[in-house]
């Protein structure tokens, strides 16, 4: 009479074995899944895919530092392109000047009024001058901010009738701020002044 009971027990028993199993079996899948989806959203992180002609073309990450000699060399020769290539319009020449003094402080704000007060914006507008610049180094100091920079360019006046050829040196130093739109590289040009612009060679058209 005690063995159908005994046949219930069993079964009890084994069918609670079962479920523990199947639990600690869920419970080691879980954290497998969990833990290999954490390794891989950590190496994902640090990829990052382009569409290129079409096709996607993987990229790596790469901490500030080890690119910032080259983004702050671009931040400045990107200033003095905006700075310097003038054509003869004025709403062109507000638009450039506009772009440019959202990579540099004051210093650079009161050049460009002084351009302004001595009418040299107006003899560009006015005698159809276009100015073009060359930049052709950037020297800069990278052991700590804010950096110190030396830019070394050459600047082509065409006029009419003649071209004027001039060395242009100008030196300053950057702080990082947050890159923007305005702002892609994250740096501010400080102190900005010119040291160097003089005639190198005139010539006649």
């Amino acid at each position: 009479m005690f063995k159908p009971t005994q046949n219930i027990d069993v079964a009890f028993r084994a069918m609670r074995l079962m479920m523990i199993v199947v639990v600690i079996g869920s419970l080691l899948v879980s954290g497998y899944a969990i833990y290999t989806n954490h390794i891989l959203s950590v190496s994902a992180q640090d990829k990052v895919y382009v569409l290129h002609n079409g096709r996607a073309v993987e990229v790596f990450a790469s901490t500030r530092r080890e690119h910032i000699g080259v983004e702050a060399r671009d931040h400045v020769a990107r200033f003095h392109e905006l700075f310097f290539s003038l054509d003869p319009d004025e709403q062109a020449i507000n638009a450039t000047m506009k772009r440019a003094l959202y990579l540099a402080d004051e210093s650079a704000k009161r050049q460009y009024d002084d351009l302004i007060e001595t009418g040299y914006i107006a003899g560009v507008i006015s005698g159809n001058i276009s100015q073009q610049i060359m930049i052709d180094s950037v020297q800069m100091t990278e052991v700590s901010e804010p950096y110190s920079f030396m830019c070394f360019a050459t600047l082509k006046i065409l006029r009419s009738t003649s071209i004027v050829t001039r060395n242009l040196i100008t030196t300053g130093r950057l702080r990082t701020v947050a890159r923007t739109t305005h702002n892609p590289h994250g740096f501010i040009i400080e102190k900005w002044e010119t040291i160097e612009n003089k005639d190198l060679k005139i010539e006649e058209r």
